[in-house]
């Protein structure tokens, strides 16, 4: 018998990997099995025993290395090649009509372009990277921007592909953004077999696929036997790269192509009349799918308008939102209302319900909005109570079951004074909320704490609620200002620190003394102050002591600040204490300024720029460059509108600013004004 060459033992691993490949696209893909699963694991037999021998055939995109990484000890992070957005959320016919309407006003045509409706999936999204069509890693969402790499993880679902189809063209590096879930099916399988091994049950197909994406060894992840659809593309921006399709449609079917699997049920709808009408079939027949859903995702089929409708705070893209299903209604025993006080000295009713499942979760206390709310539904303790989960996430009370009253319910009365310190309430005419107005309040300082800590605040990690408790029963801070005085040695008193984690918590403290003016007037939780508008703040005024020395007319005349939100910073900004912990923050080394760069002219000085379609520099570069040299950028066009920046694809803000005789410029004549302004000085 002759001993095979080394060239028909690359010939052959090649070719079991192609078959191989072919027949998981086929299963999964198409959905259209051309080999037997006995076939398959044949030739997988055969590869692993060719590969075992002649380790020098094994490549990373071969079938047999899905599973055999080693355990791993952490997962490290890692940063996608673009932000991950999250939806925004339509309950009703009225808020997804409202969302066409906001659009439309953005992009007139986005009416005539058509929508996407497709399956909003109930797992957990992530991101898989392909650098030559080979897959390179797999990351959670995480923050959008920074995930987790659970590449080994990723490797063991047989849906994702370790190798795009070699028949197609791929960019050179990209990102598949997708679903991970888990089968119904599955999870009652898995259920059973930890019901015989006398193990725990897991809660919900969600949760259960969620973590079986961050367990350390890959082997526990196979287990759960997770599936996978995709839904996105994006190339790497800085390869210079492109996909030359037109419509989202066009994605779906390019993933097809390559390999990935799609959820096949979906429509593309004329109109929004049309998506309803998907959506309605889809939630009629939920039940017969083998996987969790929790409504239908709607996106504007024309990839042009995408940039020009742009994302909201950087996290909602606003060319697509999730049309969420109504939640099932339960029945619970209304315990008792108790109320939160917020960091701000709102007073926040909850019900404290009789423990009830709502799609596997255990409820056991549920939002009351506010007092006028409980007085409209007429809720009394002791009530039956209808209650379900907004968009699955937010227990809720819906109304009294009136029928089974016996009595004995007491009906609620609005509390005059503060639950927590006692001090008088107060509320405002223009308001529903009531207030506290004792900043001493110990419940307005605990939540005050927290939220300075927050991720988007001052983003001080290690420093949560269980932590501020501690900090504030032992006596080691008063209010913000004093964390900046803690050392490690009085945070080691506190339960569950030791000296590496009290030090740790110590540097991050410290780091954040460099943070912008934006990120420290948004951490001192002032009443309608949002992240938003405190960058809208810092960027007009630069300075704390220029805000400090600000009247609330004036900061009511800042594009975008109003009129509310004027005279509550104001009021803040005015109140002796405040300004006392302003300045011992100062003293303790925080950063007052807001790192605006300024050109030294103002070319641009009471102007107004709208930027529409595509363009070489980012929206966010032209933006700044517009601010810098002194202009306004708007969202749209009106008469007062001096001029109209537009690019590749501007859509409907041309045609507007041709209607209103607005002077339209490209991007190279916005850099010239900008660079002979700044010769001209």
């Amino acid at each position: 018998m002759s001993v095979p060459s080394v060239t028909s033992l690359v010939q052959r691993a090649e070719e079991l990997r192609r078959i191989l490949d072919d027949a998981n696209y086929e299963y999964y893909v198409l959905d259209a099995p051309t080999l037997s699963d006995a076939e398959y694991d044949r030739l997988w037999r055969e590869l692993k025993a060719l590969e075992t021998e002649h380790p020098e055939l094994v490549t990373p995109d071969s079938p047999t290395q899905r599973i055999g990484a080693e355990p791993a000890t952490q997962f490290r992070k890692v940063s996608h090649i673009a932000p991950m957005y999250s939806l925004d959320n339509a309950f009703s016919p009225e808020e997804l009509v409202a969302w066409e309407e906001r659009n439309a006003r953005i992009a007139r045509e986005v009416r005539e372009a058509g929508y996407v409706a497709e399956l909003k999936i109930d797992g957990a999204a992530v991101s898989l990277l392909y650098e030559d069509g080979v897959l390179v890693r797999g990351a959670t969402r995480g923050n959008g921007r920074i995930g987790e790499d659970v590449t080994q993880n990723l490797r063991t679902i047989r849906e994702i592909p370790l190798r795009l189809r070699r028949d197609t063209v791929v960019p050179s590096r990209l990102e598949i953004r997708g679903e991970v879930y888990m089968t119904a099916s599955s999870f009652r399988d898995l259920n059973a077999r930890r019901v015989a091994a006398g193990e725990p049950e897991f809660a919900n197909p969600r949760n259960t696929a969620a973590g079986g994406l961050r367990q350390l060894d890959p082997r526990l992840t196979a287990e759960r036997q997770l599936r996978f659809f995709g839904f996105q593309v994006q190339v790497d921006p800085d390869r210079g790269e492109r996909i030359d399709l037109q419509r989202h449609e066009e994605v779906l079917d390019l993933l097809t192509a390559w390999g990935v699997p799609v959820n096949r049920r979906r429509r593309k709808c004329a109109d929004l009349e049309a998506a309803l009408a998907f959506a309605d079939e889809v939630y009629q027949g939920r039940f017969a799918l083998d996987f969790g859903i929790d409504g239908v995702v709607v996106k504007v089929d024309a990839l042009r308008l995408w940039p020009e409708l742009g994302v909201i705070g950087e996290r909602e893209p606003r060319w697509a939102i999730a049309y969420k299903f109504p939640p099932d209604l339960v029945t619970s025993r209304l315990l008792s209302i108790e109320i939160n006080v917020g960091r701000t000295g709102t007073l926040n009713p909850y019900a404290v319900l009789d423990p009830v499942q709502i799609a596997g979760a255990t409820i056991r206390q549920a939002t009351l909005h506010n007092f006028e709310d409980i007085a409209r539904k007429d809720l009394r303790v002791g009530d039956y109570v209808l209650v379900k989960r907004a968009g699955e996430v937010i227990p809720q009370v819906v109304a009294p079951v009136v029928e089974r009253r016996t009595g004995d319910e007491k009906p609620f009365r609005v509390p005059d004074h503060c639950p927590t310190c006692g001090t008088p309430v107060e509320r405002s005419e223009a308001e529903v909320a009531i207030y506290c107005p004792n900043g001493s309040c110990p419940a307005r300082i605990f939540w005050g704490l927290v939220h300075f800590a927050g991720r988007d605040a001052m983003d001080i990690r290690g420093l949560g609620g269980r932590t501020a408790q501690q900090l504030l029963e032992k006596g080691l801070v008063r209010d913000v200002a004093d964390l900046y005085a803690l050392g490690a040695e009085k945070i080691e008193q506190l339960e569950g620190f030791g000296s590496v984690s009290a030090k740790k918590l110590v540097e991050g403290i410290q780091a954040t003394r460099e943070h912008p003016l934006s990120r420290l007037l948004f951490a001192l939780g002032v009443r309608h102050v949002g992240a938003h508008v405190a960058q809208i703040l810092a960027r007009e005024f630069v300075t704390m002591e220029r805000l400090l020395e600000t009247d609330a007319d004036s900061l009511a005349g800042v594009h975008g600040i109003g009129r509310t939100t004027a005279d509550a910073l104001a009021a803040y900004l005015h109140e002796e204490k405040n300004r006392d912990l302003i300045a011992r923050l100062k003293a303790a080394g925080v950063n007052m300024t807001e790192p605006v760069q300024r050109a030294e002219n103002s070319t641009f000085a009471g102007m107004t720029f709208v930027i529409t379609g595509t363009h070489g520099l980012s929206r966010k570069d032209m933006a700044s460059l517009i601010e810098r040299h002194g202009g306004r950028v708007s969202g749209s066009v009106s008469r007062t509108t001096s001029f109209v920046v537009a690019g590749e694809n501007p859509g409907s803000k041309l045609e507007r600013a041709r209607e209103l005789d607005v002077k339209v410029i490209d991007e190279e004549e916005l850099v010239n004004m900008a660079e002979q302004g700044n010769r001209a000085n």
